[in-house]
């Protein structure tokens, strides 16, 4: 699979509150899928679907124990889509002053100017 198709899949999986709530749990340590499922309002085959779209995005292991599968959060995954925000975040924030610096000076375009001869 190519990287940036994998990078989406991780930020596809993080969209959703349930997702990362369940990656916030799993930072604590492995879980079966009924203790991940515990406190939400959903079902456990619910709790199932987001768990299969956290391990497509390589976020989640499931190993079979027993009769349980325990989860394990995998962070690699987690540590290149922050890599691939870093990357990027000096041109955003360039952007974000250009644009806050254009926005001044629209701003101060309603207003009469000393220099301006109609005013």
């Amino acid at each position: 699979m190519a990287a940036a198709d994998e990078l989406s899949q991780v930020f596809q999986a993080l969209a959703d509150p349930t997702r990362r709530a369940i990656i916030t749990r799993l930072r604590e340590g492995p879980a079966t899928v009924g203790e991940l499922a515990e406190p939400f309002a959903m079902s456990r085959p619910a709790v199932s679907q987001h768990l299969r779209v956290l391990e497509r995005a390589g976020i989640v292991e499931r190993t079979p124990t027993a009769q349980w599968r325990t989860c394990t959060l995998r962070t690699e995954p987690l540590d290149e889509a922050a890599a691939w925000v870093e990357r990027h975040r000096d041109d955003w924030n360039e952007r974000f002053d250009l644009l806050a610096e254009r926005l001044r000076e629209m701003k101060g375009d309603g207003d009469v100017r000393a220099d301006d001869p109609t005013g």
